[in-house]
């Protein structure tokens, strides 16, 4: 008796929410521009099936201070875009990425040790 793979159950492979190329450009540059001006150090970016999401980290291994999400499912609702700070404050949210990430342009953020 030979094992035909064809025949085997297939299960759908959940497919992943992440970031297109201009959205993660975008990212990249604000995290460039605040590592310039010494607030950040580090990040992580995690696809998943509901969410994608940017975390910024003072250091490796931290807990993130601020974390960019893309939820495609409240686009249509609440806005596919939100900032969250430590703690699971939202800090914004919105339908557009350029908005959302105007919350680091209207305050003065600090690393505080």
């Amino acid at each position: 008796m030979s094992f035909d793979a064809s025949q085997a159950p297939q299960s759908p492979r959940p497919s992943l929410v992440f970031f297109d190329r201009p959205e993660l450009n975008r990212l990249l540059r604000l995290y460039g521009r605040m590592v310039a001006a010494g607030e950040w150090r580090d990040y992580a970016i995690d696809g998943e099936r509901e969410a994608a999401t940017f975390s910024v980290l003072r250091r490796t291994g931290e807990a993130p201070l601020y974390r960019i999400e893309k939820r495609p499912a409240l686009a249509r609702r609440q806005g596919a875009w939100a900032v969250i700070g430590q703690g699971g404050v939202v800090l914004r949210r919105g339908q557009d990425l350029e908005q959302v990430l105007k919350v680091f342009d209207t305050r003065k953020f600090r690393v505080v040790e």
